[in-house]
């Protein structure tokens, strides 16, 4: 693969986020695994530069189980990207877990189908450890950034990532509670793990925007309008966050055991 260094941070996020940069850059990338979910825009934040891209692109036009993960990836990996941090809606599956809180995940559990969840289909085969999937120096820093800008943070959580477009039934919320999972998300996976294949770091940052079914907050079962209504009424701080931790982040090469999960020869 040809790298391009011209970002050293990507973000999977919406326009939200990049309308506030300046002199932002679009750029087309073409890719082994066919289209993007849209452009990537390439804007600086303190030392960096960094390359956002809507992963369901710019009108929210691509539902859940049909974002191309793969190429979103590898884009960003062509584009000289280190470190990759996914913002994303959620709901939660604990009454401790609150609408508004964020959740620095460090877990995940996998319940999609039929998902392109590898680079690795063969000649080349690799079995990277999924183990730990989130980078611990990133996380670190999502943390200590949240609680310095007064942010209610979960320095740990586990999501559990269902397929979509529909949400859970009242009997598989109240299943995945059972589990002490604290997380539930359409599109945590597979793209750290994605990421992590191509030897870049992984963050998760979760807003939780609702109570999954209802269940644990005894309260209505989430709606799209709902978790809309309370994700934008938190963009300011998940943008606050974003924007303060990447210009905190150091500016040499990710030094975590991120950068060597493959032997990378895609």
């Amino acid at each position: 693969m040809e790298i391009l260094n011209k970002a050293d941070i990507g973000v999977f996020g919406g326009s939200g986020f990049y309308s506030f940069l300046q002199d932002i850059e679009e750029v087309k990338v073409e890719t082994p695994y066919g289209e993007t979910s849209d452009s990537v825009f390439i804007g600086k934040i303190g030392n960096h530069s960094v390359a956002f891209m809507p992963r369901h692109g710019r009108n929210h036009s691509i539902p859940p189980h049909l974002v191309n993960f793969r190429a979103n990836v590898w884009a960003m990996k062509h584009l000289g990207c280190k470190r990759v941090i996914s913002p994303c809606a959620a709901g939660s599956l604990q009454k401790e877990v609150k609408p508004g809180d964020f959740v620095i995940c460090d877990q995940f559990v996998d319940w999609t189908d039929g998902r392109k969840t590898t680079f690795y289909e063969g000649p080349v085969v690799q079995h990277p450890s999924p183990a730990d999937p989130y980078c611990p120096e990133l996380r670190e820093l999502a943390i200590k950034t949240g609680k310095d800008l007064g942010i209610t943070i979960h320095d740990h959580g586990t999501v559990v990532v269902i397929n979509g477009p529909r949400f859970s039934t009242k009997a598989e919320s109240a299943f995945f509670t059972r589990q002490g999972w604290e997380v539930i998300n359409m599109t945590a996976f597979p793209e750290a793990y994605l990421v992590k294949e191509l030897n870049m770091c992984p963050l998760n940052i979760s807003l939780i925007t609702d109570y999954d079914a209802g269940l644990v907050g005894d309260v209505p079962p989430v709606s799209h309008e709902a978790v809309m209504q309370v994700f934008n009424n938190n963009v300011a701080n998940l943008k606050s966050l974003l924007f303060t931790m990447i210009e905190n982040i150091p500016a040499d090469a990710n030094n975590c055991e991120c950068a060597n999960s493959t032997k990378m020869d895609i």
